[in-house]
């Protein structure tokens, strides 16, 4: 299914838009004292429970933040990726405003950093000033042109196989720029997902218990992680099951390693893994096309209704 990752902002002097939600499920459980206990964190085996799934806010990936005065305003930006990420500014409806630097202006913030940005104050110090600050933000590297020729393992176990559900261009639901080479792979729920290059895990959501087919209601929740390749391409594994991710943001990953297991989690009609390559190109994240390596050193274009994998390509 589709799985978008885009963000951006828009402030009115110093207005600021409610987060999404996100969820968690919390473990009640009582002891051998009899005392009641509540954690986000599966009790020993053996010890009887009950899961309570609870809506929490979710904090955005890249939050700006005003400092200054009411006539000089300062703007900072965080970013909690454990990547760059590359910002844009613009203002708009601006009446007598002068920006230090002048904008529009394009920065790159470090992952796990903080970065004044801009500084705001009137053109004329006579008069009022006013505007709208257009914030835009876009996960990965800024880079100068697609990469070519991507290869990569499957990103699943070695001797296992399963079939391409959606393809390259699939019109169901891949349809947008960051999501034209995403594939669907029919991996049942629980199904363990594997590195397909080495990298550092840019980020993680591992929350949502729920999905289905409401675009409205599910389309920004699906449990995945991102990898960063030292090429600045990105590897989104999404979909995944609740609470199974085993990697942590700012890990090293080597290709093969187990990630997470395969779920339905998000925009989703069924159990499988939505697998896309992504590059930010000049504040524009699209999709890569790409090949798997399979264990005997042969190439497969993945294609819709075909099996990936140790089996024949058309079974």
């Amino acid at each position: 299914m589709r799985f978008e990752l885009k963000q951006a902002l828009v402030i009115l002097l110093c207005s600021a838009a409610a987060m999404p939600l996100c969820a968690k499920n919390i473990y009640k459980y009582q002891d051998e004292d009899g005392i009641w206990h509540f954690t986000d964190k599966a009790p020993q085996e053996g010890v009887q429970f009950d899961t309570v799934y609870m809506e929490r806010e979710r904090e955005a990936r890249v939050r700006l933040r005003q400092e200054g005065t009411k006539h000089s305003p300062l703007y900072y930006m965080f970013n909690d990726y454990h990547g760059p990420v590359e910002v844009e500014l613009k203002l708009t409806d601006d009446v007598n405003v002068l920006s230090e630097p002048p904008l529009p202006a394009r920065f790159v913030i470090p992952g796990q950093k903080e970065q004044l940005l801009v500084g705001l104050g009137a053109l004329n110090p006579e008069l009022g000033f006013q505007y709208r600050l257009n914030v835009a933000s876009i996960p990965g590297p800024p880079t100068p042109r697609p990469v070519e020729g991507l290869v990569f393992r499957p990103p699943f176990k070695s001797d296992a196989a399963y079939p391409v559900s959606q393809g390259f261009n699939g019109g169901q639901t891949h349809t947008a720029e960051d999501s034209h080479y995403a594939i669907d792979i029919a991996m049942p729920e629980g199904a363990m997902v594997h590195a397909v290059r080495d990298g550092v895990v840019m980020d993680v959501e591992e929350d949502f218990n729920k999905g289905g087919t409401d675009a409205e209601k599910y389309a920004d929740k699906a449990n995945h992680v991102r990898v960063l390749h030292d090429d600045g391409t990105m590897a989104l594994y999404a979909h995944l099951k609740l609470a199974s991710v085993i990697v942590r943001p700012g890990s090293r990953v080597r290709a093969g390693q187990a990630l997470a297991r395969s779920g339905n989690t998000g925009f989703s009609s069924g159990p499988h893994l939505h697998f896309v390559i992504q590059q930010n190109v000049g504040m524009k994240l699209i999709s890569l096309p790409f090949e798997f390596q399979l264990p005997d050193g042969s190439r497969q274009l993945p294609k819709e209704g075909r099996f990936i994998g140790s089996v024949p390509v058309n079974r």
